[in-house]
């Protein structure tokens, strides 16, 4: 599991984020900006929780429908908005602007 503080070094990250398995906000760092917040991290994790399911469901059902493999289990998603890209894997996750969001590198410091 990867420390909030080296997620933070990522290029551009505007918070880095820590949940459990109902999606409750455990621990984040968050950088100096005005769009970001507790309140807002609280309802992302639950968003987090939420899509990584319904992909899950979707992977499962994927293959046994179709006899193909390698789409489950679902490790990470990311969720793309207009400003900023959230990655998550497992139960963290980082904030990225969509100008600097390198995915690879946010994968790979997250333990992917």
């Amino acid at each position: 599991m990867a420390e909030l503080n080296s997620l933070m070094q990522l290029d551009g990250a505007l918070a880095a984020f820590e949940f459990d398995d109902k999606g409750e906000l455990l621990s984040s760092e968050i950088a100096d900006n005005d769009k970001i917040d507790e309140t807002v991290l609280d309802l992302l994790c639950h968003v987090c929780v939420a899509n990584t399911a319904i992909a899950t469901m979707q992977a499962r059902g994927w293959e046994k429908m179709t006899g193909m493999e390698g789409f489950y289990p679902v490790e990470g998603i990311s969720l793309i908005g207009f400003e900023w890209t959230a990655i998550v894997n497992g139960k963290q996750g980082v904030i990225l602007p969509n100008d600097k969001a390198d995915l690879d590198a946010a994968y790979a410091a997250l333990g992917a």
